[in-house]
């Protein structure tokens, strides 16, 4: 295996554990908070760290007046729709169920993306690592309540499961030729354009409680725009599917944090989710995607 693709896969990995950060942080939130205006927020907060990032080096200033535009739009419109309908799909169906259908969704829309369109069959091995992933996620996501419109918050999950494997696929084609900040900084901005409307229709009062700023600030910084520079420079090192899969780390960490921080029970369920997450992922990462077929 080359070293760039285990740089790869260990950006791809720490993006997972900033994600998986977020829950945790945003019990730091006032209960009014409104789930999409923090959804936004993260959006805006995290594009301006990424443009600043950007513009901080003349190499990277050179990639934003190169970036793919047509490619960057459609990352754009797919990362900004999935936090949208995933912050309303855990409301609809509840954290648990909506954070598992969305997460485990979205390597199986990756594979099929990648086998409709470059031909790339995933192989036996591969393919029943990712589905042993997959099932992990779905372990957890048993232990997780449900809204009142459960189905209709599953229906948003799948959704936004397609919107992140989009963005993943996206990203990975068109990244290769710009900077990696570059191309990050640009998909945010319109990410964030496409959130900016949440922020005059929702209520913002709860954003002057005390202690709300420092959460927020950490969720867009570190945990969107530090994040999605290191997923976006290791997609470029990795199939998308490789990418979206070990992103799968993400519910473990959540679990780690919320036992180790926030002082939530640990259970055999858990236990048995997390070892099957972490199986399926050492054996993705060990085991490259194949080559798309020639001709």
């Amino acid at each position: 295996m080359t070293r760039a693709r285990w740089t790869g896969i260990a950006a791809v990995l720490a993006a997972a554990v900033l994600w998986g950060s977020t829950g945790t942080v945003q019990t730091a939130l006032p209960d009014a908070r409104e789930p999409l205006v923090v959804g936004a927020l993260r959006l805006a907060i995290g594009a301006l760290a990424l443009l600043a990032l950007a513009l901080s080096r003349p190499d990277t200033r050179r990639g934003l007046a190169r970036l793919p535009w047509r490619g960057v739009l459609f990352a754009g419109i797919a990362i900004g729709a999935y936090n949208l309908l995933f912050f309303r799909a855990v409301s609809d169906a509840g954290v648990g169920v909506g954070t598992a259908v969305t997460i485990g969704s979205a390597p199986i829309w990756a594979t099929a993306w990648e086998i409709a369109w470059d031909r790339r069959w995933p192989g036996r091995l591969r393919g029943g690592a990712q589905g042993l992933a997959v099932l992990g996620v779905g372990l957890l996501g048993l232990g997780g309540g449900t809204g009142g419109t459960a189905g209709q918050g599953v229906a948003l999950a799948l959704a936004a499961g397609a919107c992140y494997a989009a963005y993943s696929l996206a990203t990975s084609r068109v990244g290769r030729g710009v900077p990696s900040t570059s191309l990050a900084a640009g998909t945010f901005v319109v990410a964030a354009a496409l959130a900016a409307p949440v922020l005059a229709l929702a209520p913002l009062g709860w954003l002057g409680a005390p202690g709300v700023w420092g959460p927020l600030i950490f969720l867009g910084i570190g945990a969107t725009g530090l994040s999605y520079a290191l997923y976006t420079w290791g997609l470029t090192r990795m199939a998308a599917s490789t990418g979206v899969t070990l992103a799968l780390a993400e519910p473990v960490t959540a679990l780690v944090l919320a036992v180790w921080i926030v002082g939530e029970r640990l259970t055999g369920l858990g236990v048995l989710a997390a070892g099957t997450i972490l199986a399926g992922l050492a054996v993705v990462a060990l085991v490259p995607a194949p080559r798309a077929p020639q001709g």
